[in-house]
């Protein structure tokens, strides 16, 4: 009933209102379902202990997208908003260390260049572990099963482990080459040349799929200083600015991990 009358008030004043409460343990919103039909937009602030920064993520949006996020950083001064946020997640990152990639992800229009690590061990129980934090869990197993089946890997008697490095949730598929390469990276102790950053959706046929919004991908790593792009070969033919990037197209699993692994 408030926000019926918040609403009227906005409407015919031509005033926006915000409103704010919080969230339940499963993540909705408490109070009535039908406060989410009234208001335009719904907007999560999202973050933990462990983190300076915030995000502000777009759940309903009624005059636009939702796959938009702002990213925000709790400094001495308060809270302020992150310009550079590709930088922010991979400055404390390490170098020549095996089970670690970077990611050209895309949240709505903002490309962000995120890591995603991977600890690939023998298994000390019956049956093998996979824990992932950042990236689907089914997606996480399905790729692990293409590792198996399109590289000849052996995989069945390790334990695996996902993080995205900053506490970031990345639903996008072309998130897929990064975790299939951290987990070859790991499992092989070969380390990923730090220059190098890589993007594409995997199929169960162990071909790459080419991903949208590739140039603006390539345009946010080039301007944070990486200099070599492993992507899908659809992107590659079709990118008409490659940001002096050397760029290597692929169109399978096992061409992937020659070009990553060398």
């Amino acid at each position: 009933e408030c926000a019926a009358k918040l609403m009227l008030f906005a409407k015919r004043s031509h005033i926006p209102v915000f409103i704010v409460g919080h969230v339940t343990k499963e993540g909705t919103i408490a109070g009535p379902r039908v406060l989410e039909h009234i208001v335009d937009t719904v907007l999560y602030f999202e973050g933990d202990r462990g983190h300076s920064y915030r995000i502000l993520r777009t759940i309903k949006n009624r005059f636009g997208s939702t796959n938009e996020i702002g990213i925000f950083e709790m400094s001495d001064s308060g809270l302020r908003e992150v310009d550079n946020p590709s930088e922010l997640f991979l400055s404390e990152r390490p170098q020549n260390v095996s089970g670690s990639t970077v990611v050209a992800s895309l949240e709505g229009t903002r490309p962000l260049m995120v890591e995603i690590q991977a600890l690939v061990s023998q298994t000390n129980f019956g049956m093998p572990r996979r824990t992932s934090i950042g990236v689907d869990f089914n997606r996480v197993n399905l790729l692990i099963a293409v590792l198996e089946k399109r590289a000849g890997m052996h995989l069945g008697g390790m334990d695996v482990f996902i993080n995205v490095v900053g506490g970031l949730k990345i639903v996008e598929p072309a998130v897929d080459l990064g975790i299939i390469a951290t987990i070859a990276s790991s499992a092989k102790e070969v380390s990923i040349q730090p220059d190098t950053f890589v993007f594409g959706e995997i199929g169960l046929s162990g071909e790459v799929r080419a991903v949208a919004q590739a140039e603006a991908r390539l345009k946010e790593a080039a301007k944070i200083g990486f200099t070599k792009a492993v992507i899908p070969a659809g992107n590659a033919l079709k990118a008409t600015n490659k940001e002096g990037l050397d760029v290597i197209g692929i169109k399978n699993v096992e061409e992937f991990l020659k070009a990553v692994l060398r």
